[in-house]
């Protein structure tokens, strides 16, 4: 049996329909796909709109990748509180992924925790701290390093971490990656990422919608 990542939403949603922006959409799927099929995944507090926009995105993302191994995963509106008292799991078993954490993460935390909590979305840049409305509920705490990075990425690190027993430091890592469309097109991206292939790990269909960004940048 794997274990439970829960991404708490911190944004303010929109009331559309369609209130999840698309870069935000494409890290929660891709978190699905870098837990693992032993692990679940469980997205909280989540405004109506946003919940019923995320499950179709990570419906539609599962069945194009039926012969990827994905984790189980659940939409919520209640909040992580709310969650672990439906699941009579105490706060003790749960660790929050926090930059201002006193500790690292370790191979050995596998055996304290079954539950690792992050504030999503944690990619600010530059970072706001949105961590604290959790760290102020009493979860203990790692951090991920110094170097702020991409929820689905502290998400992936953490599963290396815990589930593959590899040290925090030993995983090898891309900062501040440059993403080259062409010639004369390109983005800097302010974040941390596992470096996968000499490349940074993206979430599919990342890399055609910062290219999409960057030319509506240029539309007058």
């Amino acid at each position: 049996m794997g274990h439970t990542y829960v991404i708490e939403h911190m944004e303010e949603d929109e009331s559309t329909p369609a209130c999840l922006p698309p870069w935000v959409e494409l890290e929660y799927c891709h978190m699905i796909k870098l837990a693992g099929p032993s692990a679940s995944v469980h997205f909280t507090h989540l405004s109506a709109n946003a919940g019923s926009s995320l499950g179709s995105k990570l419906l539609s993302f599962s069945k194009k990748r039926e012969e990827d191994k994905l984790a189980s995963y659940a939409v919520h509106s209640v909040s992580i509180l709310e969650l672990l008292q439906q699941k009579n799991v105490p706060l003790s078993k749960v660790c929050l992924l926090d930059p201002k954490a006193g500790n690292a993460l370790q191979p050995g935390d596998k055996n304290e925790f079954g539950w690792f909590l992050f504030g999503g979305i944690l990619g600010d840049d530059p970072p706001r701290d949105r961590t604290s409305e959790l760290r102020r509920l009493g979860f203990p705490s790692r951090h991920l390093g110094p170097v702020q990075m991409t929820t689905d990425t502290a998400l992936a690190v953490t599963k290396r971490v815990v589930d593959d027993g590899v040290p925090l430091d030993e995983i090898p890592y891309v900062d501040f990656p440059t993403i080259r469309f062409n010639a004369r097109e390109s983005v800097e991206m302010p974040f941390r990422y596992i470096r996968e292939g000499g490349d940074p790990l993206l979430p599919p269909g990342m890399r055609d919608l910062l290219h999409e960004d960057l030319n509506k940048s240029f539309e007058f």
